[in-house]
């Protein structure tokens, strides 16, 4: 059975680098977001760095054993706070990638993107009225195929915004095929 595609709808999928994972106290450091038809076809992108209080970052980087295992990427972060974006200007910026789809659906989608959704909600709130309640989290579906068919989808964790997104949808189309190839 082939239903016709709902071309209302869209993906923004994202990815935000953060300090920590607890919005209340962590900064966003980096955000990338791809918008995509259900083809998983990139309409648009972008990818920014955020500006923030570097004595405030190294603050809260160093209480998070995290930043110790990806020191390049800590290294990363702090040379690019200087010529960052301020934070209002991310959100106008990713409020135009989607400005011109009118009334259409956008679900947010990546992978664990819950955590992403909460960071969203607090700094971008302009951009979260927009997106639909409902979300595509890939893991949810990496869950699935892990503990009830075994499979397992190999991915770099190189934990920057943008390669976070094309590793997400990859691993969306691996699981897809999935039920391509059984049907």
């Amino acid at each position: 059975m082939n239903k016709e595609l709902n071309n209302e709808a869209f993906l923004l999928w994202v990815d935000l680098e953060m300090t920590g994972l607890d919005p209340k106290k962590d900064l966003l450091l980096e955000v990338a977001a791809e918008l995509t038809d259900f083809n998983f076809q990139t309409i648009k992108s972008y990818e920014s760095n955020i500006l923030q209080p570097k004595e405030k970052v190294i603050k809260l980087m160093s209480a998070n054993s995290w930043w110790q295992e990806y020191p390049q990427n800590r290294d990363s972060f702090l040379n690019n706070l200087s010529s960052a974006k301020k934070i209002d200007d991310v959100q106008k910026d990713l409020l135009k990638l989607i400005d011109d789809l009118g009334q259409s659906t956008i679900y947010l989608a990546g992978n664990s993107i819950h955590s992403d959704r909460k960071f969203i909600s607090k700094y971008f709130p302009e951009l979260d009225i927009k997106l639909h309640y409902r979300m595509l989290d890939v893991s949810s579906f990496k869950i699935l195929f892990q503990e009830k068919y075994g499979i397992v989808f190999e991915k770099n964790s190189v934990h920057r915004a943008f390669d976070d997104i094309q590793a997400s949808i990859a691993e969306m189309q691996h699981y897809l095929e999935h039920f391509r190839t059984n049907e």
